[in-house]
């Protein structure tokens, strides 16, 4: 068997897998590294050879590169970086994920994907990550005592605000509707209209 033929048995197999394993993420699905990975070395075994290295590592971040080889030849390229305070995990951990992501990544560019590059894994931090980011935003909302107060709110969170909106409209809807009884209650004691 040819390392086509290998290749795309491997990919067919995993598209069965991933049919019964991927998680879906709004309407999307996505497959675990894991299972790309599992899959993988089951269907071509020690005919792949993944190898990572590590581009940049410093105290605030990890980038690693994930290349992917099938009978020596090169096939696929994945990198991944990880921030050193992103999550409590990536305060010790933050190489060994990135080294995760970037084989995930890799062997996802090599046909073992479903709906999208991006792991389960990814997709569900990249989420979590905005949840933080729209609970800060109304908690220093919350802490609004005047107009200029607002003004500065609405400067400094504007952009984030739009990409999430435009990325996660689920976690955006939910964002505005407390957002809008915030709005409204620092109206109602008279924050909007004093000038401060």
């Amino acid at each position: 068997m040819n390392k086509n033929d290998k290749l795309v048995t491997a990919i067919d197999e995993f598209k069965k897998v991933a049919d019964s394993s991927s998680i879906d993420i709004h309407n999307k699905k996505y497959s675990l590294i894991v299972d790309r990975i599992g899959v993988a070395r089951r269907s071509l075994g020690s005919d792949l050879d993944i190898k990572t290295s590590i581009i940049h590592q410093d105290d605030k971040k990890v980038i690693v590169q994930c290349d992917v080889y099938l009978d020596e030849k090169h096939l696929s390229t994945g990198t991944a970086e990880e921030l050193r305070t992103t999550s409590r995990i990536n305060q010790t951990s933050a190489l060994e994920n990135a080294e995760t992501s970037a084989v995930g990544r890799a062997l996802a560019f090599l046909g073992f994907a479903n709906d999208s590059i991006a792991s389960a894994e990814e997709v569900s931090l990249a989420i979590e990550q905005q949840d933080r980011q729209l609970q800060t935003a109304l908690s220093e909302l919350e802490k609004v005592s005047h107009s200029g107060n607002y003004q500065a709110w609405i400067s400094k969170h504007k952009s984030m605000l739009q990409k999430i909106k435009t990325n996660n409209p689920i976690a955006y809807g939910k964002f505005q509707e407390r957002f809008t009884e915030l709005k409204q209650q620092l109206d109602t004691k008279g924050v909007l209209s004093n000038g401060g």
